[in-house]
């Protein structure tokens, strides 16, 4: 089984942030160029992270509820003080917390505070399926060779 860090599974190894004041259109159209699916919130200035938005957030928290994503501001809609994990955390620990949750991004935070980035769910999966796809293959071989 394997023992990867959320820091050594993560696709995305920079801090895409927007401040509180930043529209939800904002938040999409940065997601959109960053090809991430989530946006940390993130005080000018200063690394202290207030909250995270979510492509989840933006479809269920605005559009939606009909609100004018031009003019609806992150701070309304984000996760507040979200779960944050270490560097460190096992991926198998990182899902479980998603798991108990019900969320599938993770803020990681050093224990200086500083940002490192969204460990997301989809982040767990490229390995495993590899490892499935190799153990099915495997099994198909035995398959082939017992007849």
């Amino acid at each position: 089984m394997s023992e990867r860090t959320v820091l050594e599974a993560m696709s995305v190894r920079r801090v895409v942030s927007l401040p509180p004041s930043a529209s939800a259109r904002d938040a999409a159209c940065l997601m959109t160029s960053a090809n991430c699916r989530s946006v940390l919130v993130v005080e000018h200035g200063a690394n202290s992270m207030r909250g995270i938005v979510t492509e989840r957030d933006i479809i269920t928290r605005v559009v939606a509820k009909g609100l004018d994503p031009s003019q609806t501001v992150v701070s309304t809609v984000m996760t507040a003080d979200p779960e944050s994990v270490g560097p460190a955390t096992r991926v198998a620990d990182a899902v479980l917390v998603m798991i108990e949750h019900d969320i599938h991004h993770l803020p990681v935070v050093a224990a200086n505070g500083k940002l490192l980035g969204v460990f997301s769910v989809r982040d767990a999966l490229p390995l495993e399926v590899t490892d499935a796809y190799g153990l099915s293959e495997f099994n198909q071989q035995v398959n082939d060779a017992l007849g």
